[in-house]
């Protein structure tokens, strides 16, 4: 009885989600008509209601529905701001197991008790996720850790999960026919079975720490085999804020800008260069901290279970589109963009990507700055191409799905920070792109000449552009230079 209602609040929290999208995506009223003012007003409401019923239901169905909820979160260029701001609590505040459940966890897939394995466990986790949540434990060796225990019933129900919102999701598109959004259901296909396999994640862990060791900034906790099953994973406890809070930042003398920095460089280095991605770094899997021996910044990534491995072909072309696009070259950007599935809908396709307007893309996204106007514009005009929208998401690869969570999250830690499209991101997203092209490059010539030209093409470019950072700096420099100067010429101390 209980599961036949929660399948009643699916549809009715999924028929209500339907006719907001459709009520926000209307484009018959006149904003500046008073009242269309108190439909807009309506309108908001209806999401705010419609928003918090889908909560409700992720929260009781928990597990899939909860990864569906965080993925929806995220997506800022396409939901409403009611549905964005009310679902990214999921991302910390998800629903917990009992102590008691946790235990069994533990005991079915370590064969011991707590109290054989660990000194002390604290019984209040330090967070739930979706599919797990952490606790905080020490070692009989002293060593502190993490346990992650994935919630009991989250295997066994998944399957039956997937099956309901596949349902759900062809009955929205019978009601509404230009709405498709069957690649969600594709994807937590996909992805699910990997995130529930915690020695999956502990080997992505593993082999990003590895890719990344040139970063000395990068914290990946350690992994304790012995005591990791795949529904029990045992790491090293590290403590930092959460990458979105300013205020730990300033009580710790962390720059935001270099964590920005940081944040920019490891990403691209992910996409542009390897093509392992994580794609969790929403503000709970990210976390920063002065490093107690060496006392500089460091950022440490958490949640290993889900990746995107990409293709060489699709890392190509999505390198020379990010070419394309900071060097304002819109043949280019045409050509990549429909190379990556975009087909006539390339300029939607760019501005998805970028999050800027089709106009400020055309001017070039590096050097015109992120307005609130603009952003504005971009919700509204997300609104009103919804069915575009949604037609671009069902025909792009698959791969590029997760790059747009990833983008997406990204640029709401960049917005919490105030570093939002800052000139560095473009530059070191540029260095990735050349060293990776010219890399495949060299991979694919036997000639020696050949090989020593495109190094010295690629030395020449990287020159170039730290040449365009350090002038960037010195007119920053000498603009500070330039206010102190008139605020003495205008506010002269006295004598």
């Amino acid at each position: 009885m209980a599961r036949r209602a929660l399948k009643f609040a699916s549809w009715t929290s999924m028929a209500l989600t339907a006719s907001g999208f459709y009520l926000y995506s209307n484009k018959y009223w006149d904003p500046n008509d008073f009242g269309a003012v108190r439909v807009g007003r309506a309108v908001a409401t209806v999401h705010l209601r419609s928003a918090r019923r889908l909560c409700e239901l992720c929260c009781a169905n928990r597990g899939t529905f909860i990864k569906v909820g965080q993925h929806l979160g995220a997506l800022d260029y396409l939901l409403p701001e009611e549905y964005t701001s009310t679902l990214k609590v999921l991302h910390s505040q998800a629903p917990q197991s009992s102590l008691q459940e946790i235990r069994q966890v533990i005991r079915e897939d370590l064969g011991k008790e707590i109290h054989d394995l660990f000194v002390s466990f604290d019984d209040t986790p330090l967070g739930a996720a979706s599919l797990a949540q952490v606790h905080k434990a020490v070692l009989h060796d002293g060593q502190t850790v993490a346990v992650k225990v994935q919630h009991p019933k989250v295997r066994a129900q998944s399957s039956k999960d997937i099956l309901l919102m596949e349902v759900l999701v062809m009955a929205v598109k019978q009601l509404f026919p230009e709405f498709e959004f069957m690649w969600l259901v594709d994807e937590a296909k996909k992805n699910l079975p990997l995130e529930l396999d915690f020695l999956n994640e502990g080997r992505n862990a593993e082999k990003v720490a590895q890719m990344l060791k040139q970063f000395d900034f990068l914290k990946v906790p350690r992994i304790y085999w012995e005591l990791s099953t795949k529904r029990v994973l045992l790491m090293e406890f590290v403590e930092g804020g959460q990458v979105n809070d300013r205020d730990y930042m300033e009580r710790n003398k962390i720059d935001v800008n270099e964590i920005s920095r940081h944040l920019g460089k490891m990403y691209s280095e992910m996409i542009f260069v390897n093509g392992f991605v994580h794609c969790d770094p929403h503000p709970g899997n990210v976390l920063v901290r002065k490093c107690p021996d060496t006392g500089k910044a460091e950022i440490i990534l958490l949640d290993h279970g889900l990746y995107q491995v990409l293709t060489e072909e699709f890392r190509l072309d999505y390198c020379h589109l990010w070419q394309s696009l900071i060097q304002t070259d819109m043949k280019r950007v045409k050509k990549y963009s429909q190379r990556l599935g975009a087909g006539e809908l390339y300029p939607l396709f760019a501005c998805m990507l970028t999050a800027r307007s089709w106009d400020s893309v055309n001017r070039g996204i590096d050097r015109v700055p992120v307005t609130a106007t603009e952003d504005s514009e971009i919700r509204d005009n997300a609104a009103n191409y919804l069915p575009q929208i949604s037609q671009l998401l069902n025909h792009v690869p698959r791969q590029m799905l997760l790059i747009f969570k990833t983008n997406d999250l990204l640029r709401g830690i960049e917005a919490s920070l105030g570093t939002r499209a800052s000139a560095s991101s473009f530059l070191n997203m540029s260095r990735c792109c050349i060293r990776a092209l010219a890399m495949h490059k060299k991979k694919n010539t036997c000639s020696f000449f050949r090989r020593t030209q495109i190094s010295f093409k690629e030395a020449f470019s990287l020159w170039q552009i730290n040449l365009y950072e350090l002038v960037l700096h010195v007119k920053g420099l000498r603009l500070s230079t330039w206010v102190l100067a008139l605020l003495c010429w205008l506010f002269p101390a006295p004598h």
